[in-house]
């Protein structure tokens, strides 16, 4: 595809709403069955303790949020959790990590990870913080299928949320991934104080990259009380959605997922972004620290939307 503009996703971003859905939708039902939605699940394999300071995250040690740290999960008590996953509908299964990046030491005990989701069926994620190229190979050769590594925000506006990292070792890590061959799993968050510039910007920035992120998730912030960003002003629904329709239009292919803040979500801003082209949720009761609607909700609000699971893509 040839390289999008800026200029040119503003004017789409800023149609007539009804235009900018029917224009979405189009393109959606071009590239996917329009009422299937891939049910991925999130496990958090390291939680608390991470150096970086990311100013939405309740894991960092730079803020007073009260998580306390824990160490790496055995590899037995993950897979019990992924075989659970799969028994209550999720085709991909998602691991996190609280990490600035994986110590090599820690490198076996997450192959082993994927190893043992693999032979499940399932389709593997994981999100370690930054990876080296002699990381991302290790993982690949484990068959790792997807690596999540969120850009987050704009390049203009990140220093104002991260001042650990920067913009170029997100796009570094996504690079030393994508040439290892897995498929990369990279979006943002809403609601961090952004203009809507700095969203579109991102989308450019995601749409741009060499090949486009295969998953792309969208994130409503979830204000975590001591974070930097504990009173973020709320983000518009109608934005929101705006902003789930440019990704669709923008990164036909890709799957885009409603992620997280799902719980401030009323059923009817949920149907509108599953209409505007996201077609991919997390299920089960938390996001890594976070609450997400149940399994209940959300079978309720598939049934009400005449939605079901998407099944598992075969193997190539």
């Amino acid at each position: 595809m040839p390289q999008q503009t800026i200029e040119n996703a503003s004017i789409i971003y800023n149609l007539p709403f009804n235009d900018l859905i029917f224009r979405a939708q189009t393109v959606h039902r071009a590239n996917f069955d329009p009422n299937a939605i891939q049910m991925s699940r999130l496990l958090s394999i390291k939680t608390g303790g991470c150096p970086e300071d990311c100013g939405y995250c309740s894991q960092s040690a730079h803020y007073p949020t009260g998580l306390k740290a824990s160490k790496l999960m055995e590899v037995e008590r993950v897979l019990a959790e992924a075989r659970k996953a799969k028994e209550a509908g999720a085709t991909r299964y998602c691991m996190g990590a609280a990490w600035r990046s994986p110590k090599d030491r820690d490198m076996d005990q997450v192959v082993a990870m994927v190893h043992g989701v693999k032979a499940l069926g399932m389709e593997t994620c994981m999100t370690l913080g930054m990876l080296t190229p002699a990381q991302s190979a290790s993982l690949a050769d484990a068959g790792l299928d997807y690596y999540n590594h969120n850009v987050d925000t704009s390049e203009r506006f990140y220093s104002e949320i991260i001042g650990t990292r920067s913009f170029a070792d997100r796009l570094e890590t996504l690079s030393n991934v994508r040439d290892a061959g897995i498929k990369v799993c990279a979006g943002g968050i809403l609601g961090m104080g952004e203009t809507v510039e700095d969203r579109i910007s991102m989308l450019v920035t995601l749409a741009n990259l060499p090949v486009p992120p295969e998953s792309v998730p969208i994130n409503m912030l979830i204000p975590i009380p001591g974070s930097k960003l504990a009173n973020a002003e709320p983000v518009d629904p109608i934005d929101f959605v705006r902003t789930i329709a440019l990704a669709r239009i923008l990164m036909p292919m890709s799957h885009v997922r409603l992620s997280a803040g799902r719980t401030e979500m009323s059923d009817e801003m949920q149907a509108l972004c599953f209409f505007a082209g996201a077609n991919s949720i997390f299920v089960g009761d938390t996001l890594l620290t976070a609450d997400n609607p149940g399994e209940d909700h959300d079978g309720a609000l598939f049934r009400r939307l005449g939605l079901r699971p998407m099944e598992l893509e075969p193997a190539r």
